[in-house]
């Protein structure tokens, strides 16, 4: 969502706090218990206060009017239940408030992938990959801050500030009064104060974090280049200015959450003694008696804990809505494509691309673009890098949706098939094969899930990595490593074409598959490709020309026309 048209905080919070509905029972035990707590601790000044009105009233034989005709006996193991109660009640409210907080990131986390799913993977062709993930992670750890310290304290301060209100008002209607200002002072004035004055650079420290995390994994992916042509100093430098940059939006935050942290003890300090010589002045006039001046006043300055909670709530609050806005951003964003189901199952009979236009963003890709791709055939599409020829391979996938014109496979637009059976009918290889931190059998298996042994060798034979997987001590076995960094390019991109023969689909999308390769191995393989020409339709993309002496036809790409 752009900055113009960020939603105000009112509004994140809204939309957070409608994900509680499922947990609202337990929710409501915290609010229960957290009110119940605090005003266990407030009753601990309080009951001091009538204390030392009893010890005054037997050293001085007046009568204060006291509201608890109890001894000091009684007053004592009181204070001794409501001071193991307070601890008592603030561990459940707290309990309730971290399940509460750990259920919903579940909630949050399964909404995102699920919403990912729909996005990608036209969502993770971007290259900002870092910031998302930023949002996958840190952002949503930040709003176990909302779930866990911001709901139920802001209905338990209320609930609190309301309870006192009425006691204090019981003391003296006009003590209630500045009571009820305090507490809206110290709990929403200065918070919404600081809140507006921090929004703004709580989203930019967000946004800051998240490209200072895709400045980072773009380091790490390069840092062999970045050590080859020593350019180590200038990526540290830039990190270095990256990082001075988002340091100096904490401080700002730092600086604000100090000066908010100085107005609020202001603010208390300021009513607290405005109650008192309020009292005092009402006490010389004869409108209230000494118990109403110490209880009041006492029950003031022991009970802004609730509200004071309420108002730390805005040192974080900016980044955790921030967060929040980030996180319900990407769940509302509009897929490229949606998934099709329910349409009458789709064989494939071949494919062929009519007056294709496709533009990425401002760039134009393909214009006007025509293709057949008759079933049985191999295709094959020459050209140099960014002429469009992934592109196309792309759109064959419906990774995007065409600009103009149409994709047809089987005579039918390729928007009215349903997505799994165009899962079934295409095996796709792209230029850099990903491979998971797991086994080679496991990772090949990716093309086709359960699928045998004897299954998996044979698509590691046909495409050439079958005898460099014996030669390994643990042979299919073998752990690939992190991103597949124990093994070459080359190795990477066979078994990314072992998988595609293990999927076994009758169309086969090839994005530069040889590329990695040499003649020998790329021989082997495309024998492999013109065995499998009977019941297979291959579109075989390269710059290569030797690649394309397999092809039955070849077409020239160039600035993503035909020639």
């Amino acid at each position: 969502m752009e900055q113009g048209k960020r939603r105000k905080g009112i509004v994140i919070m809204g939309s957070l706090v409608g994900l509680v509905k499922p947990l609202l029972p337990i929710m409501c035990l915290a609010i229960l218990l957290g009110v119940l707590g605090n005003l266990c601790a407030i009753s601990l000044t309080i009951l001091a206060g009538y204390g030392l009105l009893h010890i005054l009233a037997d050293i001085s034989g007046m009568s204060f009017g006291l509201i608890l005709p109890c001894t000091l006996g009684a007053l004592s193991a009181l204070l001794v239940i409501f001071a193991v109660l307070r601890g008592i009640l603030h561990y459940g409210e707290q309990y309730c408030n971290h399940f509460i907080a750990f259920k919903l990131l579940a909630i949050i986390r399964h909404k995102v992938f699920a919403a990912l799913r729909k996005l990608c993977p036209a969502k993770l062709e971007g290259r900002d990959k870092g910031n998302l993930i930023s949002i996958i992670t840190s952002d949503i750890e930040l709003l176990e801050v909302f779930y866990a310290h911001t709901i139920s304290p802001i209905a338990i301060a209320v609930v609190t500030s309301l309870i006192m209100v009425f006691f204090i008002g019981y003391q003296y209607p006009a003590a209630g009064v500045i009571a009820l200002l305090g507490y809206v002072t110290v709990g929403v004035v200065i918070p919404l104060w600081n809140g507006k004055k921090n929004a703004a650079s709580g989203m930019e420290y967000r946004n800051s974090f998240g490209e200072l995390n895709s400045f980072i994994l773009d380091s790490l992916r390069g840092l062999d280049e970045t050590i080859q042509y020593d350019r180590g100093m200038e990526r540290l430098e830039q990190m270095n200015e990256r990082s001075g940059r988002l340091g100096l939006l904490y401080r700002k935050l730092n600086r604000n959450e100090a000066s908010q942290s100085s107005m609020t003890n202001m603010a208390i300090l300021l009513f607290s003694f405005g109650m008192l010589f309020f009292m005092l002045f009402s006490f010389q006039r004869v409108n209230v008696g000494f118990d109403s001046v110490l209880i009041a006043t006492i029950a003031m300055m022991g009970s802004f804990g609730p509200v004071v909670a309420l108002s730390n709530l805005s040192n974080n609050l900016s980044q955790t809505l921030a967060s929040g806005e980030r996180v319900l951003s990407m769940l509302e964003e509009k897929p490229e494509t949606y998934e099709v189901s329910e349409k009458e199952k789709t064989l494939f009979k071949g494919a062929n691309a009519v007056n294709v236009n496709f533009a990425y963003e401002e760039e134009e890709i393909l214009k006007n673009y025509s293709i057949e791709l008759p079933k049985g055939k191999i295709v094959g599409i020459h050209g140099a890098s960014g002429s469009g020829k992934s592109t196309l391979l792309k759109l064959l996938m419906r990774f995007w949706d065409v600009d103009g014109g149409g994709v047809y496979i089987s005579g039918k637009n390729i928007k009215d098939i349903n997505t799994e059976d165009l899962r079934d009918m295409e095996a796709y290889v792209t230029q850099e094969t990903y491979l998971f931190h797991d086994s080679i059998a496991n990772n090949i298996a990716v093309g086709k899930p359960g699928a045998s042994k004897e299954e998996i060798v044979q698509a590691a034979k046909k495409a050439s990595i079958h005898d460099f997987i014996m030669t390994l001590t643990d042979g299919y076995d073998t752990e690939v490593g992190e991103l597949g960094d124990t093994l070459s390019a080359g190795e990477k991109q066979r078994i990314g074409i072992a998988r595609a023969f293990l999927h076994d689909a009758p169309f086969m999308l090839l994005d530069e598959p040889t590329s990695n390769l040499d003649c020998l191995n790329e021989g082997i393989i495309l024998k492999s490709l013109k065995e499998a020409r009977e019941d297979k339709t291959v579109l075989l993309v390269s710059h290569r020309k030797s690649t394309m002496n397999l092809a039955d036809v070849v077409y020239e790409m160039e600035n993503g026309r035909i020639s």
